[in-house]
């Protein structure tokens, strides 16, 4: 197994310019192991796949629960780990600075800070607020004895707030607040994704798997795109077709499902390599 100081090295390294990958989020120490093999780089975690898990909604999961769920991640495979740490489990710049030390001790060489507030009257943080918590998680993380990216999130658009100016202002604050790098999710149209691209000089990372038409990797790859990562959206997958199979089996008592299931061979194979 890798050492967390080897997985921070590598993880650095693929935020080079020029370079654009794709980062899968597992939502259990299975489906890392099951990413590490079909051949990708780097893993980042779900918070909402997680919750599924859990049989809890998303935004629900407390630092105490998501904690462990990271080392099980970090220790089930040898690519690096980024966390889905929502809001850093607090409003506060010192809520966020702990849950950046708390995280980085379970294995993990990266994370992500939203600044949204599960406040429906407010969605999001005043920029001045938002700004110090990353200020902070950044001092942080620098603290740390080997390098730990921190992405920064504007939460605008996941939350029904298409403002495009203000979206970039906030990821333009966090960059100088000393974030490694930026993340708007909710982004769709090339075009907004470019012009976030341009307003800013650290690497952005873009959420795929949205529902509708999205671009390609290509297209964000040629938009200037350093990192894609799908949310939930595999965790969704999943849940959608043992659902299906499920209703299948109970309404109509068949089996058709089992046509497109992997066999227990094929799976030991991914969990004993």
């Amino acid at each position: 197994m890798k050492t967390q100081l080897e997985k921070s090295q590598a993880f650095a390294a693929l935020h080079r310019r020029g370079h654009c990958f794709v980062i899968p989020n597992p939502w259990d120490a299975g489906t890392a192991k099951m990413f590490q093999h079909l051949g990708f780089q780097a893993l980042a975690s779900t918070s909402a796949g997680f919750a599924f898990s859990q049989a809890k909604t998303d935004e629900t999961i407390a630092a105490q629960d998501m904690l462990p769920h990271l080392a099980d991640l970090a220790a089930a495979t040898d690519l690096p780990v980024s966390a889905d740490l929502q809001s850093g489990f607090g409003d506060s710049p010192d809520d966020a600075a702990r849950t950046i030390v708390e995280s980085a001790a379970t294995g993990i060489v990266g994370c992500s800070i939203e600044d949204a507030t599960d406040d429906p009257a407010a969605p999001v943080y005043d920029i001045g607020l938002a700004t110090e918590r990353i200020r902070a998680a950044a001092e942080a993380a620098r603290s740390l004895p080997f390098k730990f990216m921190l992405t920064a999130r504007a939460e605008n658009f996941r939350l029904g707030r298409p403002d495009l100016a203000d979206t970039i202002r906030r990821l333009q604050a966090f960059q100088e607040a000393g974030a490694d790098v930026l993340f708007a999710p909710g982004l769709r149209a090339i075009e907004d994704i470019a012009a976030v691209v341009r307003a800013v000089d650290l690497p952005v990372n873009v959420m795929m798997g949205l529902h509708g038409p999205t671009p390609t990797v290509a297209e964000l790859a040629a938009a200037g795109v350093a990192r894609v990562s799908l949310g939930a959206s595999l965790a969704r997958t999943a849940y959608g077709a043992a659902l299906r199979a499920a209703q299948e089996v109970l309404e109509g008592g068949t089996f058709g499902y089992t046509e497109g299931t992997l066999q227990a061979a094929d799976l030991n194979r991914i969990f004993t390599s």
